[in-house]
């Protein structure tokens, strides 16, 4: 009995897990396979839209006067008085007084000319009326052709040269005295005085040194790439040139508060700076020192350091857009139909510090991407967020 429950109970126990694996089986649930889900990325967009633009560069530079010189005196004496306007800071007109000197010396030159000049007018006629006294005499005694001597044409032409350097001598005189007042050669302002009342001044001393304030000027650097965004054309020789340039907007920090002054280019400059490899433009502000319809604003003084905008060419349909968007030098990512990311090349018309501006490549009402992304490919899906709706979300 023993021997054949052994033989029996494997058997048995064999079956039953058959038969429960095959209720196992009959009783599983169908499994339909499913396609995996794809997560969509979250990310920044702009709408871009063309627009006319003008491009505009920055520079700076500091304010020049168009004309400084040394005010010089051309004639030695004592300085006997000086104008009011004769001081550091101190306006002045074209052609006004400014420092007088003793002019006694210059005034008894003037009146030893005038001898001078009397005394040779006299040898001058004498010498003619003899001359033509002589020249008489000889057609009477004689047929042939007088000579030059007997004529006495040689002292009649000394008796004229030395008539000549009587009048120069005069001249010369009146001049001197002229200079014993020294006047201003342009409407200015002193900067520095180095003269006064009582002092000796010789021929070529300074007595101050000045400026013009006709019109300022502003030397602008600019990277010669830029000058493809100027509208002004280059000077070639033989070339007009053109009264009035490119608009500049000047701007200082000054007196307290932010100061504009309106300006334009009238040039550029010869050469690049073999340094810095930059080339200047030059902007001129008229009548600095006039005084404004706004009387607390300062006027555009020499010396102050300003920033200026230059208003340059004007472009159509163009897009600009945060610099952030271009990806691999001139590539940009726009979202298509449902949502989905593709790379485009695009034309680059400028980068301007955040912003660049777009040429060719894009359409009106296409939403560019602005995130930074890991991975990328063509296709893939994103949820795109408006850039100003992404800052108000943060």
């Amino acid at each position: 009995m023993s021997g054949k429950l052994k033989f029996i109970l494997p058997i048995a126990i064999l079956a039953f897990s058959g038969l429960g694996a095959m209720l196992i089986i009959a009783s599983k649930p169908d499994l339909t396979p499913k396609a995996p889900e794809i997560k969509s990325r979250l990310i920044r967009v702009v709408t871009v839209k063309s627009q006319d633009v003008q491009m505009m560069l920055a520079s700076q530079g500091t304010v020049t006067p168009r004309t400084e010189s040394a005010l010089v005196s051309q004639v030695a004496g004592m300085i006997k008085s000086i104008s009011p306007s004769f001081v550091a800071g101190g306006f002045f007109e074209k052609g006004e007084i400014l420092v007088w000197l003793d002019e006694s010396d210059y005034e008894f030159a003037v009146i030893r000319a005038k001898q001078q000049v009397a005394q040779a007018e006299l040898a001058f006629q004498l010498e003619k009326q003899q001359g033509k006294i002589a020249a008489d005499e000889w057609r009477k005694l004689n047929d042939t052709r007088i000579p030059a001597l007997v004529a006495r044409e040689p002292q009649l032409a000394q008796a004229s040269a030395t008539l000549d350097a009587a009048n120069a001598t005069l001249q010369q005189a009146e001049l001197n005295l002229k200079r014993a007042f020294i006047r201003a050669p342009f409407a200015g302002r002193i900067r520095t005085k180095n003269a006064d009342v009582g002092q000796y001044v010789t021929p070529g001393m300074t007595t101050a040194h000045i400026y013009s304030i006709d019109y300022a000027e502003v030397r602008l650097p600019l990277p010669d790439d830029q000058l493809q965004f100027l509208d002004m054309a280059f000077d070639f020789r033989g070339s007009e040139k053109d009264s009035q340039g490119p608009e500049v907007l000047l701007k200082a920090n000054f007196a307290g508060s932010q100061q504009t002054w309106q300006a334009y280019l009238t040039r550029i400059e010869a050469e690049i700076d073999n340094r810095s490899r930059m080339i200047h433009v030059v902007a001129r502000a008229e009548n600095p020192y006039a005084q404004s319809q706004n009387k607390k604003k300062p006027p555009l003084a020499a010396g102050l350091f300003v920033q200026a905008e230059i208003s340059g060419k004007q472009y159509k349909n163009i897009y600009a857009i945060p610099r952030e968007a271009i990806r691999s030098g001139s590539k940009v990512l726009v979202i298509k139909q449902e949502n989905k990311l593709y790379a485009r090349e695009v034309k680059i018309l400028r980068l301007d510090g955040e912003t660049a501006y777009i040429s060719e490549g894009l359409n009106d009402s296409e939403m560019v991407c602005l995130s930074k992304l890991d991975t990328f490919v063509d296709g893939m899906l994103v949820e795109p967020v408006q850039e100003t709706e992404a800052r108000n979300k943060q």
